[in-house]
């Protein structure tokens, strides 16, 4: 097993974009792994993270984007150019959210403008989308998907097609840039050659540099996994049938309509669902508080069932 620490810098640079760079130190490495490990690392970053980004843009009077519409100092282009720019990060479990703003001149729209729901939150709220002169107005719809790498503007999601519907190159990448070099002056252990691997991350903002290089270590985790099981002995997995009583509808314990609601997001819809939950998991369920797992664990304990006491795995 490698035997190595990782340094992070103390303090993340934010820039004026948004954008949060931090640098970290691995090390002490065995000579050549600083190239095997920062190569691998900077590709899952670049290339394997998933992230948000706007994908098609409606304007009312405008049905094509060499439009000109009276009153915005913009043409639909240019529009459509700074919209892109904008920076989201969306939380939501479906497959688009629509996000809309209506604005009356004169005034400058800036996303921070634009009317998403709670899950989707703007990073560069100060992005200029357009200028409005005195007596005119602009009336837009934004479309925000999560998806990896880039898209061009022909693949979007079927459920956003329509004549009107302009659509936009998609940037899904949070992870601007990534830097490394391996310095190799470092000495090991007994006075053996060793390396350190500097590795400098930017991200957009929708994502902070230390929570992008966990994610794809962990993707590298998983690509590695299969190949590290293999010449091992398989072992035959004997599968228990959940008893009838456990696959009680959720419905049927009784739950308050938040507790039962937050569940269902999380896939749960038996009580043999819920058997495999620990006090704890429950607790990181988005919006699922203490006062909820009480009353979870009050309605198992009526039905003769217990949560989990390990929490459950990742």
């Amino acid at each position: 097993m490698l035997q190595f620490q990782i340094e992070p810098a103390p303090d993340i640079t934010i820039g004026d974009d948004k954008s949060q760079t931090q640098e970290f130190v691995i090390g002490p490495l065995e000579r050549g792994q600083g190239v095997t490990l920062g190569n691998a690392l900077r590709r899952t970053l670049l290339g394997s993270l998933e992230g948000s980004a706007v994908t098609t843009v409606r304007i009312a009077g405008a049905n094509h984007e060499y439009a000109i519409l009276p009153g915005i100092r913009e043409d639909v282009l240019d529009i459509l150019l700074n919209a892109k720019e904008l920076v989201v990060n969306s939380h939501s479990p479906e497959a688009v959210e629509i996000g809309r703003v209506m604005a009356t001149g004169p005034t400058e729209v800036t996303a921070g403008q634009i009317h998403f729901s709670p899950q989707v939150r703007v990073i560069n709220p100060d992005q200029h989308i357009a200028t409005i002169a005195e007596g005119h107005s602009l009336e837009m719809e934004l479309h925000v998907e999560r998806g990896v790498g880039y898209r061009q503007a022909n693949h979007v999601h079927e459920g956003v097609k329509s004549i009107d519907t302009l659509q936009i190159d998609a940037v899904f990448m949070p992870v601007r840039r990534v830097i490394y070099s391996v310095d190799e002056s470092a000495v090991g252990e007994g006075g053996s050659a060793s390396e350190n691997l500097r590795l400098e991350i930017t991200t957009n903002g929708s994502i902070t540099p230390d929570n992008a290089i966990a994610q794809a270590a962990n993707k590298l985790i998983l690509l590695f996994q299969p190949l590290a099981n293999l010449g091992m002995p398989k072992q035959e997995v004997v599968e228990l049938e959940p008893s009838a009583e456990s696959q009680i509808p959720l419905e049927e314990i009784n739950l308050s309509v938040r507790a039962y609601n937050c569940l269902k997001r999380a896939q749960v819809s038996t009580v043999s669902d819920l058997l495999a939950f620990s006090y704890e998991d429950l607790l990181e369920i988005k919006n699922f508080g203490a006062k909820s797992a009480d009353e979870v664990v009050e309605a198992l304990e009526h039905r003769g069932f217990s949560l989990s006491k390990n929490p459950a795995k990742a």
